[in-house]
């Protein structure tokens, strides 16, 4: 058997990657050692090197919490608190202040010495034994495994097992940067790589594909039943005329539905839903599992629709009760009484295993009305005619849904691809969905609650997220106090006053307008900011662009001239 990888080579690395500040020279190392690894490291690799201790689509979770995690390490240590804290706001980084502390315990450690090196299928290791601990004093019990791991690790170890713990690596590469790495060191086209990785939402695995097969695996990857793809996202216009007209005169418009998205997967009996950010949240919705499995005229498929939240009328109600039963399974059958849903199927993808998204999507929609049963489809119309479509438009919102949605008639469903073959048209369209990236601890009353929260967009070019103002409007005292348990949950670090968190949360916000800012390193602050939702149905990778923001600061611009 050929000898594994030690954890140390990788930390190594990543310590080399924190210097780099070339892309290629980043790509390249990260090639290189992607190439000398076994094949069954190479999964654990590309995800400890992002900053994921399992996979994406992966529906168990460590839940390990930052305060977990700092209880292990002190009892790792025998550090106190105030020890940490001063360290910590030398370095301003966790990993840091963790190796830090693990150097000057390392007279009282001197038994780590004598234990085998980690190697990175141990580390692996490591965390499924968390993911796999629940139940009545698993926070113990996964104190342990985490006081276990470090036990056995050097301080540089130390450094970035907290790091990936957080999900929280700042060397800078990026998984755009990861897929130059694979398709580099495995020689496999680039676009072939990106395409493996939108239907399997994997990117380890399709790594772990490449070094095994190289070009001919990659390009034979397929959908593959409870495995989500990534969704096909729409791109905003202003009116119905725009979308006619940038789908060559004529569309299929669609009601937008203000609900959950979701992805089903049918296997006979055999059902799971995925969420938009890719969880696994069948357990939350046994009601839409029973209706699939008695309604649907399939017995394999892969459906895209929408849940939407309903009071025991039957009425439509607000997004964030909905997200509750996908945040908490407890006491699940009151709230499923309490709250039922109606799910509305709009897109078949799979069906009795064949592959449809290179079908149109009129055809498409045709197969979906054969096999909804009595499972709604959204409401639809195909037209060329702007007061047709306007008329749609309003009826819309006057049964309640968000505005209409306008796909291109002969259009492939196309993974995790943001482009002008879907378009979103709402009432109003000056609201961007942000993620929260740091918070502050509120005054007055709201002292004890993280309530003042920093909002960030993606800049496409770097990969990264950019602070774009400060948003304290909008949300109720109990939904502040929700909030601040949550981010608590995700924090990185703090700070006198504020903390960071891992960008997990999705806020979408409303503004009255935007402007030029010295202040971030985006170049631009939102002006009188509120919370409209609480996005919990959106991952971080689906959040509005600095180039979006650009755009509209332009069109202000214009307006203000004329």
């Amino acid at each position: 058997m050929a000898d594994l990888t030690n954890f140390s080579e990788l930390t190594e690395l990543c310590e080399t990657l924190e210097k780099l500040s070339s892309r290629n020279e980043m790509v390249d190392n990260v090639a290189e050692f992607l190439k000398k690894i076994q094949p069954d490291e190479v999964d654990a690799t590309v995800r400890f090197i992002i900053g994921a201790p399992l996979p994406s689509n992966d529906p168990r979770t460590l839940e390990v919490s930052y305060r977990t995690l700092m209880d292990s390490i002190k009892n790792s240590t025998k550090a106190t608190n105030p020890q940490i804290i001063e360290i910590f706001n030398e370095s301003g980084d966790i990993g840091t202040t963790v190796q830090t502390l693990f150097e000057k315990m390392k007279s009282q450690r001197q038994l780590t010495l004598f234990h085998k090196p980690l190697t990175i299928l141990d580390v692996q290791d490591y965390f499924e034994s968390m993911a796999y601990t629940s139940g009545t004093g698993s926070r113990n019990r996964k104190m342990q495994i985490v006081e276990a791991l470090l036990g056995r690790s050097s301080p540089l170890e130390a450094k970035y097992l907290v790091k990936i713990f957080l999900y929280e690596m700042r060397h800078g590469f990026s998984t755009g940067l990861m897929r130059e790495a694979i398709a580099s060191a495995f020689n496999i086209p680039f676009k072939s790589l990106q395409r493996a990785d939108l239907l399997l939402s994997d990117l380890g695995l399709v790594a772990k594909i490449a070094k095994q097969k190289g070009t001919s695996g990659i390009e034979e990857v397929k959908i593959t039943l409870f495995h989500p793809m990534r969704p096909m996202l729409a791109v905003p216009v202003k009116n119905v005329k725009e979308a006619i007209s940038k789908h060559d005169g004529k569309t299929v418009f669609e009601y937008k539905v203000d609900g959950a998205r979701v992805q089903i997967h049918r296997e006979g009996l055999n059902i799971q839903i995925f969420s938009r950010r890719l969880s696994n949240v069948t357990n939350s919705l046994p009601d839409v599992v029973a209706v699939v499995r008695k309604e649907l005229r399939a017995d394999n498929a892969i459906l895209e629709g929408e849940v939407i939240a309903t009071d025991e009328d039957g009425e439509p109600q607000p997004f964030q009760y909905l997200m509750r039963r996908f945040r908490r399974v407890k006491n699940l059958e009151q709230k499923v009484a309490e709250l039922p849903t109606i799910l509305q199927l709009f897109d078949v993808l799979y069906l009795e295993s064949e592959s449809l998204i290179n079908m149109p999507y009129r055809e498409r929609r045709k197969t979906l009305r054969k096999i909804a049963g009595k499972i709604p489809v959204t409401a639809e119309l195909v037209t060329s005619d702007p007061k047709e479509a306007e008329v749609f438009f309003e009826k819309s919102l006057n049964d309640g849904y968000e505005g209409l949605m306008a796909k291109r008639m002969d259009s492939p469903y196309m993974p995790g691809i943001r482009g002008k073959n879907w378009l979103k048209i709402k009432k109003a369209l000056d609201t961007l969905d942000l993620a929260i990236v740091a918070a502050d601890y509120g005054y007055g009353y709201r002292h004890k609650w993280l309530s003042d929260y920093y909002l960030a967009a993606l800049n496409e070019e770097t990969g990264e997220l950019e602070v774009v103002g400060k948003c304290f409007k909008g949300l109720t005292d109990e939904e502040i106090q929700e909030m601040t348990d949550r981010l608590r949950q995700m924090q990185t670090s703090e700070k006198n006053r504020s903390v960071t968190v891992k960008p997990e949360i999705i806020l979408e916000i409303a503004f009255s307008e935007i402007q030029k800012s010295t202040r971030y390193k985006s170049g631009f602050a939102l002006r009188f900011a509120r919370i409209e939702r609480i996005r919990d149905d959106k991952s971080v990778n689906e959040v509005d662009t600095i180039e979006r923001i650009r755009k509209i600061y332009k069109k202000q611009f214009k307006r203000r001239a004329s």
